[in-house]
């Protein structure tokens, strides 16, 4: 039987001028998202042929700590910080594991 956490993977892509302003604002919340209880992983992937795509990956215990993060204040300030350096609105999915390798 799989873990039943709850994935989540967002796309942000950065205005080409505004790079390592969303590489620092992604880092830093990444730090502070770590923290957070019932966080297992959260990280931050640049594309290599495309440096303004920036997607995390999530992995959260449970609905409830997911929640908890989506209304928590480093989160909030990240994406008020986030609206003026971004070429398109985020993408956001959420998912469950169905095989694990």
């Amino acid at each position: 039987m799989f873990k039943t956490t709850v994935w989540v993977v967002a796309k942000v892509v950065s205005l080409s001028d505004k790079i390592e302003e969303v590489k620092s604002i992604l880092t830093t919340l990444t730090e502070l998202t770590r923290q957070e209880n019932g966080c297992i992983v959260y990280n931050v992937l640049q594309n290599k042929n495309d440096p303004t795509d920036f997607t995390t990956v999530e992995e959260w215990e449970n609905q409830a700590s997911l929640n908890i993060h989506l209304s928590s204040t480093h989160l909030k300030q990240a994406q008020s910080q986030l609206n003026s350096l971004i070429a398109l609105e985020p993408s956001i999915s959420f998912y469950q594991l169905l095989a694990e390798g």
